[in-house]
């Protein structure tokens, strides 16, 4: 049984860095601030984990989920996902929330990646090892495009699903981690609240929810 708080260990990466940016300020030695490549599945799913992240990083969302079968239903999540982030950063443009920037950027649209992956697994059931390898395939993509970017951390919003295994997330975040040379930023994003807030934020800024994970399988079940 895992018994690590994969909240608690990116609770004391922050407080790390609000300690050495306090200690850097007003010095030439000040810290800048850490850039984080964030794979997002959805924009409901990211709402809360920006609002929350971007108070500490410069973040970059990477829309990438070649597990969306259906091109409309990919087109209308990802058009979803970019206007959350312009309205997220029209309000701190005008000041009315605190916190960076948030750039993004959308990867190929290449479903039959997914299917490649998925062969084999068809029947496993949701939540199982298809799955696994489907959080492989889009945490491998963010991993090697936070390196070629150089980026301070990569991470992904899949973990604030009670859906998705955020053990099996983290762990296959932090073998990437190794490969490629790029710190993984741990998250379990569903505690505290994270999930319930996501939802309350979707409901504000009007977002469509999905009620499946993208695949033709998971529509399936």
């Amino acid at each position: 049984m895992n018994s690590r708080n994969y909240q608690k260990e990116l609770d004391k990466i922050i407080d790390n860095l609000c300690a050495r940016s306090i200690e850097g300020q007003g010095s030439p030695g000040k810290e800048p601030v850490p850039r984080l490549f964030l794979h997002s599945c959805c924009a409901p799913c990211s709402s809360y984990v920006l609002a929350y992240l971007r108070m500490y990083f410069r973040i970059t969302v990477f829309y990438y989920n070649p597990n969306i079968t259906e091109e409309d239903e990919y087109r209308k999540r990802v058009a979803e996902q970019k206007r959350l982030i312009a309205a997220y950063n029209e309000k701190t443009e005008k000041r009315q929330s605190a916190g960076y920037r948030i750039e993004v950027l959308e990867g190929d649209y290449e479903p039959q990646r997914f299917y490649e992956i998925a062969r084999g697994l068809e029947q496993c059931p949701e939540g199982g090892e298809r799955c696994f390898a489907c959080y492989a395939l889009r945490l491998r993509e963010t991993a090697g495009r936070a390196k070629a970017g150089n980026y301070d951390y990569f991470t992904t919003t899949l973990s604030i699903s009670p859906l998705k295994n955020a053990a099996k997330l983290n762990e296959i975040g932090e073998k990437l981690a190794a490969e490629y040379g790029v710190a993984w930023l741990p998250s379990d994003f569903k505690k505290r609240d994270g999930y319930k807030r996501s939802i309350e934020l979707s409901k504000e800024y009007g977002l469509y929810r999905q009620d499946y994970c993208g695949c033709v399988y998971s529509r399936r079940d």
